[in-house]
């Protein structure tokens, strides 16, 4: 089978496009056919080795996060799950990944894959929308009638994280350029504040229960946006880049958030899609092949929005 895999840590042209075995699922496992995977900014950085310590890996490495794909093979002591299943999953991050055209998995981190949508752009959800989903409700415990700040909400994350703060019920201010000014309000912003043409703190006039960070921010900027955040609020932050400043003496509440795969979580995003209250966003579908050229669009910073990465034959 065709895979882009890397042997060593560095830029880009590390990725090479090869001939690999295709995978045996063991116990507990099963083989997907891989429909899609996508690229995430995660994925430069265990790529460039910044995340050797936390993510320690096995070299040669096939990345890729998210996976939508059908069920080729099951491994033994598999239930609840047949060969022909269509199914999505966020992988572990040291394991193998989707950027092949089979990947082995462990049963346990899928979900029914949405029907509503094609299967490969069913990619874009799991890992960006599990961290939206868990920067709200597990560590935000956003409210119906609370207000949220949502600092980069033009992202594939922040499209998901206004989504679900307006379907809970919140008052939800974004942070975006002209260009993704109509967008983001069509996910369901109340306010959209242009960060590069405006002071965002000034913007906000009114206190805010939520203050979700998303973005590489200065530590002076969020240092100011922390002191909208209401007394006994809470800010969260999603950046490796950016700790969460709290403030102590206010009650202000600080969660730096590492997302992990729930299958049960996911399954509920993915009837939220089907029922046409979540929108999946994708802003463009390459070849595998390509996926060097992706990482290295990432790195230049020309890379903008969900990119889809097809797996060969999809």
């Amino acid at each position: 089978m065709k895979a882009v895999r890397f042997h060593e840590y560095g830029q880009p042209d590390v990725l090479r496009y090869e001939d690999v075995p295709v995978p045996v699922p063991g116990p507990g496992q099963v083989r997907l056919r891989v429909a899609a995977t996508t690229f995430n900014p995660v994925d430069g950085n265990i790529r460039a080795g910044f995340m050797q310590e936390p993510m320690p890996l096995e070299l040669p490495h096939v990345p890729g996060l998210d996976v939508a794909g059908t069920v080729d093979a099951l491994g033994p002591q598999v239930d609840g799950l047949q060969v022909g299943d269509r199914v999505v999953g966020f992988l572990p991050f040291v394991d193998d990944g989707a950027s092949a055209e089979y990947v082995v998995v462990s049963a346990d981190v899928l979900a029914p894959a949405p029907t509503s949508i094609p299967l490969a752009d069913a990619a874009a959800l799991p890992l960006v929308g599990l961290t939206a989903y868990q920067a709200l409700t597990e560590h935000a415990h956003l409210q119906a009638g609370q207000r949220i700040l949502v600092v980069g909400a033009s992202g594939a994350v922040g499209g998901y994280a206004v989504q679900l703060a307006r379907a809970a019920g919140a008052h939800v201010i974004a942070t975006a350029t002209a260009r993704s000014r109509e967008r983001v309000r069509a996910w369901g912003a109340d306010e959209v504040v242009d960060h590069t043409a405006t002071d965002v703190a000034d913007a906000v006039r009114e206190p805010v229960d939520v203050l979700l960070n998303l973005a590489p921010v200065s530590p002076e900027q969020l240092t100011r946006l922390v002191a909208r955040v209401a007394d006994g609020g809470v800010v969260v932050s999603a950046t490796v880049w950016q700790p969460a400043p709290g403030d102590e003496g206010r009650g202000v509440r600080a969660v730096d958030m590492y997302v992990r795969s729930d299958a049960g979580q996911l399954a509920e995003l993915v009837e939220r899609v089907d029922r046409g209250e979540l929108t999946v966003d994708v802003a463009e579908r390459l070849p595998l092949a390509d996926l060097a050229a992706v990482h290295s669009r990432a790195a230049a910073g020309t890379l903008a929005g969900k990119v889809v990465v097809v797996a060969p034959g999809a």
